[in-house]
């Protein structure tokens, strides 16, 4: 039997909203509808340890736009975590999904969560990795503007991020604190090759302040209006580790959701990449599927 990361995913695109897509697929087509959303400057290919790991599901990760090998937004567009979600619903109509498990790590958590709310009929279950939902705003409404003006300007007049080999930018990514396995597996996807190395696929937009951060009463509503099962998987050594700020989010999501689970597993941010822990996840997935199939 092949290990799981090196079974080959199905290549998928979409167009949605006049945007190209592209994603990644494992498992049987018929199997329980999975959609899973990668974090911040990841792409689909950060669940490729997961997902052969599911059995009976079929799994669909999305490259969300200006990530992976997804097409990068108009230059009037921005990069708010809710703009992915009329993309999402876009994807889901393509794939002919009813209704799917949402799967989410980090920055598409959050992203999950929103969906979830604003789409309850199509999310049939969550599963949040490391994350749950945005911190609440720590600035004031006027410098958050402030800031998305003056860095999205900026981050689209800076000249590209060139590496002169894969290798340069697998150092980059350990230097700042992910593992070597993890950063020459998030490497293949998320560089191109150009004149003189390899360049970032990612839209530097990403970089940039958001427009708008949710407040904690705006937090607290969305997690009072999750009404479908949570399951919120989190690494012993990842950001709840290191932000006290997230910890108390965890509690209040404890507090405030019908239906939540929680499993703290070892490693770090990436720990659904990491070959020694991505079968405890998954079987606890499964079970925690098993628990709350859809009648």
């Amino acid at each position: 039997m092949n290990h799981p990361a090196q079974i080959t995913p199905r290549a998928c695109d979409w167009t949605v909203d006049g945007l190209q897509l592209a994603g990644l697929a494992w498992g049987p087509e018929n199997g329980t509808p999975v959609l899973a959303l990668h974090g911040w400057m990841d792409h689909a290919a950060s669940f490729q340890e997961l997902a052969p790991r599911l059995t009976g599901c079929h799994v669909v990760a999305l490259d969300l736009s200006g990530q992976g090998q997804s097409a990068h937004r108009a230059a009037h567009a921005t990069y708010n975590i809710w703009d992915d979600l009329p993309q999402i619903a876009g994807v889901l109509d393509q794939l002919g999904w009813q209704d799917c498990v949402l799967i989410g790590h980090s920055r598409g958590a959050n992203i999950a969560a929103l969906f979830a709310v604003a789409q309850p009929d199509r999310v049939r279950a969550l599963v949040s990795l490391d994350s749950l939902i945005p911190e609440p705003a720590k600035d004031s409404a006027v410098s958050t503007l402030r800031n998305f003006v003056d860095q999205t300007r900026a981050e689209m007049t800076r000249p590209p991020r060139v590496f002169k080999s894969k290798a340069d930018y697998v150092a980059r990514r350990v230097q700042q604190g992910n593992a070597r396995n993890v950063s020459e597996i998030l490497a293949e996807r998320a560089l191109m090759q150009v004149p003189g190395g390899y360049q970032m696929r990612g839209d530097r937009r990403l970089f940039a302040s958001s427009a708008v951060k949710l407040t904690r009463a705006q937090i607290e509503d969305v997690l009072t209006s999750l009404h479908c099962p949570v399951l919120n998987i989190w690494a012993t050594g990842g950001i709840r580790s290191r932000r006290a700020q997230v910890s108390e989010l965890a509690a209040l999501g404890q507090n405030l959701i019908a239906v939540y689970e929680t499993l703290d597993l070892p490693g770090d941010h990436h720990f659904h990449l990491d070959p020694t822990v991505a079968p405890d996840m998954a079987t606890a997935l499964l079970a925690f599927l098993q628990r709350h199939e859809k009648s």
